[in-house]
């Protein structure tokens, strides 16, 4: 049997691992609004029991076995995941807003239409450059009403001016959102290397405490596992242990961080033609992050504002071609001729020509010399406006722009889809971490209660052990 000393002993321990407890309980409530944190629970143990006699093994109470973590591994990883899918989406998305406005209008996001153009509506606004596309035209066809007009060839100038204008300025803003995407992805890259560098102090930090002891460093894993999911917000990972239990960490397949140590960081590369792209600073090694927001910001500087540039690109240099073709055999009515109409071949070059811009009675729209009421130049010009274009893949030079403004409200339209269905996945999936980790007051104040109850109760027994042995002691004085 126990006897006194063994009883006085087990209530003791009692008292130490309901006042650990208590403490535990105390710690939850505290870290109630901390969303890193996951609930801890003092794990209890029955003590190894004694031989008797006479009864076999008897009990010797309770030991504190340890203070575990409540955490699902499994749903850890699919957040992990779910959040590196979320920035990439997250950074697309508001590099493609960029884009928008870059163009200086608003953009249908509906689907494009069966011949590739955007659906009507695709472009709205009244001062974009649709609008200035039009105007052109239409100065083209004013022209050809009235060729011997000084105001309608004024007029004209104006609109391609105007047009010209509008173009160049929204090359310029696209070119000025390319920097800044490559200015964010640079940015992102540097928070990356900041957050491999807190992975790998915590990482030692939870080594040195864990060494030699059976314990666990919950709070340092709360924390390191807060800063991988920061990480996952800019990159996906690829986390594993290692043989020193503790973490090493792969971002596209070149290992960052094992254990203590950051083995390589990331910056950014001029690819060619100002493609800042990743690799790695030591081993030189290009990173395709494949997730987070820097594959976010390459795939939105990469596909739709690229997309984007190349259709204005491409719709200046048609138009150029196209005009010039038509324009340079004319006549003017001072009898100009072989002059071009544009001058440059980008959206940010494309301009018209000093002449046009200075002399109105230069502008060649007769197809004969000396020919003063002759509009055929003037007219082939604006039956520009509906012709197919092969170098547009046979399509207009409103249904190129339209398409290249639709494709891009198309790619928006997407992600925006996206980042919605995303949301809903890691509500979820949060909602269902809250319920596993997540620390509920009720819970913690009944637990809290629980042990002060068990503490008074070991107390008590400590009391009665010790009435127990004054009255020992004293039947041994008498």
């Amino acid at each position: 049997m126990l006897g006194p000393f063994g009883n006085l002993d087990m209530a003791a321990r009692a008292l130490q691992a309901n006042a650990q407890g208590m403490e535990v309980a105390g710690h939850n409530l505290a870290n109630v609004n901390n969303p890193a944190y996951a609930r801890q629970r003092v794990s209890l143990q029955t003590s190894l029991p004694i031989k008797d006699s006479r009864l076999g093994a008897q009990g010797t109470g309770a030991d504190i076995a340890g203070i575990t973590q409540i955490r699902d591994s499994l749903l850890d990883e699919q957040i992990r995941v779910e959040t590196s899918a979320r920035g990439a989406l997250d950074a697309e998305q508001q590099g493609l807003q960029y884009a928008q406005a870059g163009l200086g209008q608003d953009v249908n996001t509906g689907a494009a239409g069966a011949n590739g153009a955007a659906a009507a509506g695709g472009v709205t606004g009244q001062n974009g450059l649709a609008t200035r596309l039009a105007e052109l035209f239409k100065g083209f066809q004013g022209l050809a009403t009235d060729p011997t007009s000084l105001s309608q060839r004024q007029v004209l100038a104006a609109k391609a001016q105007d047009f010209t204008a509008q173009l160049n300025q929204t090359a310029a803003r696209l070119s000025a959102t390319r920097t800044t995407l490559n200015s964010s992805l640079q940015s992102d890259v540097a928070k990356v290397n900041t957050t491999l560098s807190e992975i790998a102090e915590l990482n030692g930090r939870i080594l040195d405490l864990e060494s030699g002891s059976s314990g666990s460093a919950n709070d340092l894993r709360d924390l390191r596992q807060q800063k991988i999911e920061a990480l996952s917000t800019l990159t996906k990972t690829t986390i594993s242990p290692n043989a020193k239990n503790s973490l090493d960490l792969e971002v596209g397949g070149v290992t960052l961080v094992s254990g203590n140590t950051v083995q390589d960081t990331l910056e950014t590369y001029d690819a060619g033609g100002g493609q800042m792209l990743v690799r790695t600073v030591t081993g030189g090694t290009a990173v395709t992050p494949n997730g987070g927001r820097l594959q976010g910001t390459i795939d939105a500087r990469d596909n739709g504002l690229a997309a984007l540039q190349t259709g204005l690109d491409d719709l200046a240099a048609g138009l150029a071609t196209e005009v010039n073709a038509i324009y340079r055999p004319g006549f003017g009515l001072d009898g100009s001729t072989g002059q071009n109409f544009f001058t440059g071949t980008t959206a940010a070059t494309l301009a018209v020509s000093a002449t046009v811009k200075t002399s109105p009675a230069s502008i060649q729209a007769a197809a004969v010399a000396g020919a003063a009421g002759d509009n055929q130049v003037a007219l082939a010009l604006a039956q520009l406006a509906d012709k197919k274009v092969p170098s547009l893949g046979n399509q207009t030079f409103t249904q190129q722009y339209s398409k290249s403004v639709g494709d891009l409200g198309q790619a928006l339209s997407s992600v925006n889809s996206q980042v919605a269905n995303q949301s809903v996945v890691q509500k979820m999936l949060g909602a269902q971490r809250e319920s596993i980790s997540g620390v509920s007051l009720d819970e913690e104040m009944t637990d809290m209660m629980k042990f002060q109850h068990a503490y008074q109760a070991s107390a008590r027994i400590i009391n009665i052990i010790d009435s127990m042995l004054q009255t020992a002691i004293g039947l041994g004085n008498g």
